[in-house]
């Protein structure tokens, strides 16, 4: 497909003039699916994945109860086993193409690597589809305001991947918490083992040959163009700024979401990284990021430490004796913790012990929910909107890639969200937003 220049405004335009730019946490209004009584069916969507191996397979798998009609990948070899599995689906190389061709989509799985999440993603929200689209939401911080604000306006049932939000666990984590089980949390620490790919590295100098079977100018996308090589492509892609966001980019929306959600964190005031190996080309070998968010209401101010790359949290004043896993979180209250290890916060205990043995739970005010794909389709058929819809995913996303901005900054970073605006270094705000190829801008 030749790329062609989009009549939509400008990214920047539509931030400039939208009512919605100061970011709108938990809304709690219905979100209206499209009208399938009109089109007669009710059953089945007719839904499309964009990135078919890999994670985009176990998305895609998800969604088995519905016409999966339209499979797009770049790569043959990763693409061959879902092609193979639904013979009757329609395929694609170049999103765009299905997104113009398929006129009878209700819905679609974004499954892509971080860079082109968000061209896709609104693509087909400007073309009144549901999105599911996997963690994190976005590549850069701009880019999540403007999902955000896309699904706003469209009213389109939306998703983000970070499959521990549907579980009973984390949403009884959160009622917890909100219940004031451990008192009033100003201390927050978060931790994870990522990166398991290359980081602290320099831009591959050696051009190899592009693999059969793979379309290395859609891979790229809206990235600036540059020559194949292994390093980035298929999977150590993570560790590049181009292309990923590193540690805290592919695992935030993970690991931080239990604290985030319980503690309704919404945008920090100000951002401090500390890094060793961090390159031009790519993040850092190791993460230690500070993050102040103010009171909320009645909530007092919050400082939430994110460790990466063997960083590690020292809590034993709190967890005397405990062996931290090599992900999780903690909370600290002035009345006691919740420990949370693993990454999505389905599974945590209040501490010390013996202060909660005749502790019991609250009773459940979020909705339950058999998962994180049956929970977005059947919002689409008029069920409960996700409790991870980008409304929500949107602002997640932009405080965890903040933590990005820091480190390529620098520099301390304050932050004012409602403008956007990096007040104290004008400078950093090159690392907000992404500069796109022609033709893979976010307005198609």
């Amino acid at each position: 497909m030749a790329p062609r220049q989009s009549s939509a405004p400008s990214r920047r335009a539509f931030l400039k003039s939208s009512a919605l730019a100061a970011p709108s946490f938990w809304i709690t209004h219905d979100v209206p699916g499209k009208d399938l009584v009109r089109r007669g069916r009710l059953d089945k969507l007719n839904v499309a994945a964009i990135g078919c191996g890999g994670k985009g397979y176990v998305d895609a798998k998800g969604c088995a109860s519905e016409n999966l009609v339209a499979l797009c990948d770049v790569d043959e070899r990763r693409g061959a086993k879902l092609w193979k599995e639904h013979p009757e689906a329609r395929v694609y190389r170049d999103f765009r193409e299905l997104l113009d061709r398929e006129k009878d989509l209700d819905a679609v799985l974004v499954s892509t690597p971080d860079h082109t999440h968000a061209v896709a993603a609104a693509w087909a929200m400007q073309r009144g589809l549901h999105v599911f689209c996997q963690k994190p939401l976005t590549h850069s911080v701009e880019e999540a305001r403007v999902l955000t604000m896309l699904a706003q306006r469209t009213g389109v049932v939306t998703q983000m991947g970070n499959q521990g939000t549907a579980t009973d666990g984390l949403r009884k984590g959160v009622e917890v918490i909100r219940s004031g089980a451990i008192g009033d949390v100003r201390e927050v620490h978060v931790w994870t083992n990522r990166p398991i790919w290359p980081q602290g590295v320099n831009a591959p100098a050696e051009i190899q040959p592009i693999p059969a079977g793979l379309r290395w100018d859609l891979w790229l996308g809206p990235a600036r163009h540059r020559s194949y090589n292994e390093a980035y492509c298929p999977f150590r892609w993570r560790g590049f700024w181009d292309f990923g966001t590193g540690a805290i980019g592919d695992m935030a929306c993970h690991t931080l979401n239990l604290p985030y959600l319980a503690l309704q964190l919404g945008a920090p005031t100000r951002v401090t990284a500390e890094q060793e190996g961090n390159t031009v080309a790519s993040a850092p070998l190791k993460s230690q990021i500070r993050f102040e968010f103010p009171a909320r209401g009645a909530l007092p101010p919050v400082v939430l430490t994110w460790h990466d790359g063997g960083y590690m949290p020292d809590v034993e004043a709190y967890l005397p004796g405990v062996q931290l896993s090599n992900s999780g979180s903690l909370m600290i209250g002035d009345r006691g913790q919740l420990y949370s290890p693993g990454d999505y916060g389905d599974q945590w205990r209040l501490l010390p012990e013996a202060d909660f043995a005749d502790f019991e739970a609250p009773a459940p005010f979020l909705p339950r929910t058999e998962g994180i794909y049956s929970e977005w389709l059947d919002a689409i058929k008029g069920g409960t909107p996700p409790m991870s819809r980008f409304e929500h995913a949107g602002p997640f996303t932009e405080a965890a890639l903040l933590g990005n901005v820091a480190i390529r900054a620098g520099v301390p970073i304050e932050w004012d969200a409602a403008r956007m605006r990096i007040t104290n270094a004008p400078e950093a705000e090159r690392f907000l937003r992404d500069e796109y190829a022609y033709g893979w801008e976010l307005g198609g």
